[in-house]
Protein backbone atom coordinates (compact mmCIF):
# COMPACT_ATOMS: atom_id res chain seq x y z
CA UNK A 1 0.00 0.00 0.00
CA UNK A 2 1.35 3.43 -0.90
CA UNK A 3 0.75 6.71 0.86
CA UNK A 4 -2.04 7.64 -1.56
CA UNK A 5 -4.11 4.81 -0.10
CA UNK A 6 -3.71 6.20 3.42
CA UNK A 7 -4.46 9.69 2.07
CA UNK A 8 -7.75 8.41 0.63
CA UNK A 9 -8.51 6.54 3.87
CA UNK A 10 -7.96 9.69 5.92
CA UNK A 11 -10.02 11.89 3.58
CA UNK A 12 -12.85 9.35 3.62
CA UNK A 13 -12.85 9.18 7.41
CA UNK A 14 -12.98 12.96 7.79
CA UNK A 15 -15.79 13.39 5.26
CA UNK A 16 -17.56 10.33 6.63
CA UNK A 17 -17.86 12.10 9.97
CA UNK A 18 -19.82 14.93 8.35
CA UNK A 19 -22.04 12.44 6.51
CA UNK A 20 -22.62 10.65 9.81
CA UNK A 21 -23.78 13.81 11.59
CA UNK A 22 -26.30 14.60 8.86
CA UNK A 23 -27.59 11.01 8.86
CA UNK A 24 -27.79 11.02 12.66
CA UNK A 25 -30.30 13.87 12.40
CA UNK A 26 -32.39 11.95 9.87
CA UNK A 27 -32.29 8.80 11.99
CA UNK A 28 -33.26 10.70 15.14
CA UNK A 29 -36.34 12.18 13.45
CA UNK A 30 -37.41 8.78 12.19
CA UNK A 31 -36.69 7.07 15.50
CA UNK A 32 -38.94 9.44 17.46
CA UNK A 33 -41.73 10.26 14.98
CA UNK A 34 -41.44 7.42 12.44
CA UNK A 35 -41.33 10.06 9.70
CA UNK A 36 -38.95 9.91 6.77
CA UNK A 37 -37.98 13.54 6.31
CA UNK A 38 -37.63 14.35 2.60
CA UNK A 39 -36.73 17.95 3.50
CA UNK A 40 -33.54 16.86 5.24
CA UNK A 41 -31.25 17.68 2.31
CA UNK A 42 -32.92 21.04 1.72
CA UNK A 43 -32.45 21.93 5.39
CA UNK A 44 -28.80 20.99 5.03
CA UNK A 45 -28.54 23.51 2.18
CA UNK A 46 -30.21 26.16 4.35
CA UNK A 47 -27.43 25.58 6.87
CA UNK A 48 -24.85 26.12 4.13
CA UNK A 49 -26.38 29.41 3.03
CA UNK A 50 -26.85 30.58 6.61
CA UNK A 51 -23.09 30.27 7.14
CA UNK A 52 -22.34 31.84 3.77
CA UNK A 53 -24.55 34.89 4.39
CA UNK A 54 -23.40 35.54 7.96
CA UNK A 55 -19.73 34.95 7.18
CA UNK A 56 -19.66 37.19 4.08
CA UNK A 57 -21.93 39.90 5.52
CA UNK A 58 -20.19 40.25 8.88
CA UNK A 59 -16.72 39.25 7.74
CA UNK A 60 -16.40 36.57 10.40
CA UNK A 61 -15.07 33.03 10.33
CA UNK A 62 -17.53 30.45 8.98
CA UNK A 63 -16.88 28.47 12.16
CA UNK A 64 -18.33 31.33 14.20
CA UNK A 65 -21.20 31.68 11.73
CA UNK A 66 -21.88 27.98 12.33
CA UNK A 67 -23.50 28.91 15.66
CA UNK A 68 -26.06 31.04 13.83
CA UNK A 69 -26.73 28.18 11.39
CA UNK A 70 -27.29 25.75 14.26
CA UNK A 71 -29.80 28.06 15.98
CA UNK A 72 -31.56 28.79 12.69
CA UNK A 73 -31.94 25.13 11.76
CA UNK A 74 -33.15 24.12 15.22
CA UNK A 75 -35.81 26.85 15.03
CA UNK A 76 -36.74 25.84 11.47
CA UNK A 77 -37.10 22.18 12.43
CA UNK A 78 -39.15 23.05 15.53
CA UNK A 79 -41.52 25.22 13.48
CA UNK A 80 -41.92 22.64 10.69
CA UNK A 81 -42.82 19.91 13.17
CA UNK A 82 -45.01 22.02 15.47
CA UNK A 83 -46.99 23.94 12.86
CA UNK A 84 -47.04 21.55 9.89
CA UNK A 85 -46.25 17.90 10.52
CA UNK A 86 -48.00 17.73 13.87
CA UNK A 87 -51.22 18.95 12.25
CA UNK A 88 -51.38 15.80 10.12
CA UNK A 89 -49.87 13.39 12.63
CA UNK A 90 -52.93 11.13 12.35
CA UNK A 91 -52.95 11.21 8.54
CA UNK A 92 -51.64 8.30 6.43
CA UNK A 93 -47.86 8.05 6.27
CA UNK A 94 -47.72 8.99 2.59
CA UNK A 95 -49.40 12.33 3.40
CA UNK A 96 -46.64 13.12 5.89
CA UNK A 97 -44.00 12.16 3.35
CA UNK A 98 -45.58 14.42 0.74
CA UNK A 99 -45.68 17.27 3.24
CA UNK A 100 -41.93 17.02 3.93
CA UNK A 101 -41.35 16.80 0.17
CA UNK A 102 -43.38 20.00 -0.26
CA UNK A 103 -41.30 21.69 2.44
CA UNK A 104 -38.15 20.64 0.57
CA UNK A 105 -39.37 22.24 -2.66
CA UNK A 106 -40.35 25.43 -0.83
CA UNK A 107 -36.92 25.71 0.80
CA UNK A 108 -35.04 24.94 -2.42
CA UNK A 109 -37.07 27.34 -4.54
CA UNK A 110 -36.79 29.99 -1.85
CA UNK A 111 -33.00 29.68 -2.00
CA UNK A 112 -33.13 29.80 -5.81
CA UNK A 113 -35.22 32.97 -5.72
CA UNK A 114 -32.93 34.73 -3.24
CA UNK A 115 -29.49 33.52 -4.31
CA UNK A 116 -29.96 32.40 -7.96
CA UNK A 117 -28.70 29.01 -9.17
CA UNK A 118 -25.12 30.25 -9.43
CA UNK A 119 -22.41 28.46 -7.47
CA UNK A 120 -21.04 30.30 -4.46
CA UNK A 121 -17.71 29.70 -2.79
CA UNK A 122 -16.68 30.79 0.67
CA UNK A 123 -13.03 31.70 1.01
CA UNK A 124 -11.60 30.71 4.37
CA UNK A 125 -8.73 32.78 5.78
CA UNK A 126 -8.47 30.84 9.02
CA UNK A 127 -5.75 28.51 7.75
CA UNK A 128 -2.42 28.87 5.96
CA UNK A 129 -2.73 25.74 3.89
CA UNK A 130 -2.79 21.99 4.23
CA UNK A 131 -1.18 20.25 7.20
CA UNK A 132 1.64 17.96 6.10
CA UNK A 133 2.37 14.72 7.92
CA UNK A 134 5.14 13.28 5.82
CA UNK A 135 3.60 12.45 2.45
CA UNK A 136 0.05 12.79 3.79
CA UNK A 137 -1.72 16.10 3.35
CA UNK A 138 -4.55 16.94 5.76
CA UNK A 139 -7.15 19.53 4.82
CA UNK A 140 -7.57 21.80 7.87
CA UNK A 141 -11.21 22.46 6.88
CA UNK A 142 -11.97 18.74 6.91
CA UNK A 143 -10.03 18.22 10.13
CA UNK A 144 -11.92 21.01 11.90
CA UNK A 145 -15.19 19.64 10.49
CA UNK A 146 -14.45 16.21 11.95
CA UNK A 147 -13.52 17.72 15.31
CA UNK A 148 -16.77 19.70 15.38
CA UNK A 149 -18.69 16.52 14.53
CA UNK A 150 -17.13 14.78 17.54
CA UNK A 151 -18.07 17.69 19.83
CA UNK A 152 -21.63 17.93 18.49
CA UNK A 153 -22.09 14.16 18.77
CA UNK A 154 -20.94 14.28 22.40
CA UNK A 155 -23.37 17.13 23.12
CA UNK A 156 -26.23 15.22 21.45
CA UNK A 157 -25.36 12.18 23.57
CA UNK A 158 -25.46 14.27 26.76
CA UNK A 159 -28.79 15.80 25.75
CA UNK A 160 -30.37 12.43 24.93
CA UNK A 161 -29.05 10.47 27.91
CA UNK A 162 -28.41 13.00 30.67
CA UNK A 163 -31.27 15.52 30.45
CA UNK A 164 -34.99 15.40 31.10
CA UNK A 165 -35.92 16.34 27.53
CA UNK A 166 -33.55 13.65 26.27
CA UNK A 167 -35.23 11.01 28.41
CA UNK A 168 -38.60 12.21 27.08
CA UNK A 169 -37.34 11.91 23.49
CA UNK A 170 -36.11 8.37 24.09
CA UNK A 171 -39.36 7.45 25.82
CA UNK A 172 -41.35 8.71 22.82
CA UNK A 173 -39.17 6.72 20.44
CA UNK A 174 -39.92 3.53 22.37
CA UNK A 175 -43.58 3.93 23.33
CA UNK A 176 -45.52 7.15 22.84
CA UNK A 177 -48.57 6.03 24.81
CA UNK A 178 -46.42 4.93 27.71
CA UNK A 179 -44.51 8.22 27.60
CA UNK A 180 -47.79 10.14 27.66
CA UNK A 181 -48.90 8.25 30.76
CA UNK A 182 -45.62 9.25 32.40
CA UNK A 183 -46.44 12.93 31.81
CA UNK A 184 -44.40 13.56 28.66
CA UNK A 185 -45.82 16.32 26.45
CA UNK A 186 -45.70 14.54 23.10
CA UNK A 187 -46.12 17.57 20.83
CA UNK A 188 -43.34 19.55 22.49
CA UNK A 189 -41.03 16.53 22.60
CA UNK A 190 -41.59 15.77 18.91
CA UNK A 191 -40.87 19.38 17.99
CA UNK A 192 -37.65 19.43 20.01
CA UNK A 193 -36.54 16.11 18.50
CA UNK A 194 -37.23 17.38 14.98
CA UNK A 195 -35.36 20.57 15.84
CA UNK A 196 -32.33 18.61 17.03
CA UNK A 197 -32.42 16.49 13.87
CA UNK A 198 -32.55 19.64 11.73
CA UNK A 199 -29.73 21.15 13.80
CA UNK A 200 -27.54 18.12 13.05
CA UNK A 201 -28.02 18.38 9.29
CA UNK A 202 -27.65 22.17 9.45
CA UNK A 203 -24.30 21.90 11.21
CA UNK A 204 -23.19 19.24 8.72
CA UNK A 205 -24.08 21.60 5.88
CA UNK A 206 -22.34 24.49 7.60
CA UNK A 207 -19.15 22.42 7.94
CA UNK A 208 -19.20 21.63 4.22
CA UNK A 209 -19.55 25.29 3.19
CA UNK A 210 -15.80 26.06 3.38
CA UNK A 211 -15.08 22.81 1.51
CA UNK A 212 -17.58 22.81 -1.37
CA UNK A 213 -19.07 25.27 -3.83
CA UNK A 214 -22.72 25.59 -2.83
CA UNK A 215 -25.91 25.99 -4.87
CA UNK A 216 -29.61 25.79 -3.90
CA UNK A 217 -30.22 22.15 -4.90
CA UNK A 218 -26.95 20.75 -3.53
CA UNK A 219 -28.82 19.14 -0.64
CA UNK A 220 -30.51 16.65 -2.97
CA UNK A 221 -27.19 14.82 -3.37
CA UNK A 222 -26.74 14.53 0.39
CA UNK A 223 -30.42 13.67 0.94
CA UNK A 224 -29.98 10.35 -0.85
CA UNK A 225 -26.66 9.71 0.86
CA UNK A 226 -28.23 10.35 4.27
CA UNK A 227 -30.99 7.86 3.47
CA UNK A 228 -28.43 5.23 2.53
CA UNK A 229 -26.43 5.81 5.72
CA UNK A 230 -29.48 5.90 8.02
CA UNK A 231 -30.92 2.72 6.50
CA UNK A 232 -27.59 0.90 6.63
CA UNK A 233 -27.28 1.90 10.27
CA UNK A 234 -30.85 0.79 11.00
CA UNK A 235 -33.45 3.55 10.89
CA UNK A 236 -33.69 5.08 14.35
CA UNK A 237 -30.33 3.65 15.45
CA UNK A 238 -28.18 6.72 16.17
CA UNK A 239 -24.92 4.85 16.76
CA UNK A 240 -25.56 2.79 13.65
CA UNK A 241 -25.93 6.01 11.64
CA UNK A 242 -22.61 7.33 12.94
CA UNK A 243 -20.70 4.13 12.14
CA UNK A 244 -22.37 3.76 8.73
CA UNK A 245 -21.52 7.36 7.88
CA UNK A 246 -17.84 6.66 8.47
CA UNK A 247 -18.06 3.46 6.42
CA UNK A 248 -19.73 5.23 3.48
CA UNK A 249 -17.17 8.04 3.57
CA UNK A 250 -14.27 5.59 3.55
CA UNK A 251 -15.76 3.37 0.81
CA UNK A 252 -16.49 6.44 -1.31
CA UNK A 253 -12.96 7.81 -0.96
CA UNK A 254 -11.14 4.49 -1.45
CA UNK A 255 -13.24 3.69 -4.53
CA UNK A 256 -12.31 7.07 -5.97
CA UNK A 257 -8.64 6.30 -5.33
CA UNK A 258 -8.77 2.79 -6.79
CA UNK A 259 -11.17 3.15 -9.72
CA UNK A 260 -11.73 6.89 -10.20
CA UNK A 261 -14.23 9.38 -8.82
CA UNK A 262 -17.04 8.39 -11.20
CA UNK A 263 -17.21 4.98 -9.50
CA UNK A 264 -17.57 6.30 -5.94
CA UNK A 265 -21.33 6.75 -5.76
CA UNK A 266 -21.95 3.67 -7.92
CA UNK A 267 -19.98 1.50 -5.50
CA UNK A 268 -21.72 2.94 -2.43
CA UNK A 269 -25.22 2.41 -3.82
CA UNK A 270 -24.43 -1.04 -5.21
CA UNK A 271 -23.06 -2.11 -1.83
CA UNK A 272 -26.16 -0.63 -0.20
CA UNK A 273 -28.45 -2.78 -2.36
CA UNK A 274 -26.42 -5.93 -1.74
CA UNK A 275 -26.40 -5.37 2.03
CA UNK A 276 -30.18 -4.87 2.08
CA UNK A 277 -30.67 -8.09 0.11
CA UNK A 278 -28.72 -9.97 2.79
CA UNK A 279 -29.84 -7.95 5.82
CA UNK A 280 -32.97 -5.87 5.11
CA UNK A 281 -32.87 -4.15 8.50
CA UNK A 282 -29.44 -2.67 7.76
CA UNK A 283 -26.04 -3.43 9.24
CA UNK A 284 -26.99 -2.42 12.77
CA UNK A 285 -30.80 -2.56 12.68
CA UNK A 286 -32.97 -5.06 14.46
CA UNK A 287 -35.01 -7.34 12.28
CA UNK A 288 -38.59 -8.37 12.99
CA UNK A 289 -37.94 -11.71 11.38
CA UNK A 290 -35.14 -14.23 11.35
CA UNK A 291 -32.57 -13.35 8.74
CA UNK A 292 -30.63 -16.03 6.90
Amino acid sequence: MNMQFFQALLDGTLMGGVYALAALGLSLIFGVMKITNFAHGAMMTVGMYAVYVVSTSLGISPYLALVFAAITLFALGYVIQHFLIDKISDAPTHNQLLLTLGVAYILENGLLAVFSPNYKTLDVDDFDGAIQLGAISISPEKLVAFAVVLVVTAVIYIILYKTRIGKAIRACSQNKEGAKLMGVVIKKTNAVAFGIGALCTGIAGALLTPILSIYPTLGETFQLKCFVIAILGGMGNLWGALISGLIVGIVESLTGYIAGGSWSDLTVYAAFILILLVKPSGLFGRSNRREH
